[in-house]
């Protein structure tokens, strides 16, 4: 597919998708006439990669995790140096930390929301 399509697919802006090529987190075959060629795979890729970011990893750890994430039961990493797996530690407290404080905004929202939902659901006083 063209970029077009894979940025329609993903809801991903055409240049986020060049961007993510030049970190190389997704590759893309090229046409006789030079045009990206994607392959099915890489809605699913994309969708992944913008997940990744969201929890707030840089490409830099997404590129290497990435191989890891196709196969989940296989996870073999030979090259991970004590540095890598420092920084993934890290990580993973911060998204942790991020998941308890969304957690609890979410819990005071959703309380707050009962409480203004009973009030007005509460009949009227009558007079």
């Amino acid at each position: 597919m063209r970029i077009g399509e894979l940025s329609e697919r993903t809801d991903t802006p055409r240049r986020l998708l060049r961007y993510y090529e030049e970190q190389g987190l997704i590759l893309p075959d090229r046409a006789a006439n030079g045009y990206r060629d994607y392959a099915e795979y890489n809605v699913d890729r994309v969708v992944q990669i913008r997940g990744l970011l969201d929890a707030g990893l840089p490409t830099r750890i997404i590129k290497q995790i990435l191989p890891c994430l196709d196969k989940p039961r296989a996870i073999y990493f030979p090259d991970a140096t004590p540095e890598m797996i420092a920084t993934l530690e890290t990580e993973r407290d911060r998204m942790s930390d991020r998941i308890r404080c969304l957690t609890r905004n979410r819990d005071s929202i959703e309380e707050y929301l009962g409480a203004v939902l009973d009030y007005n659901r509460a009949p009227e006083p009558v007079a």
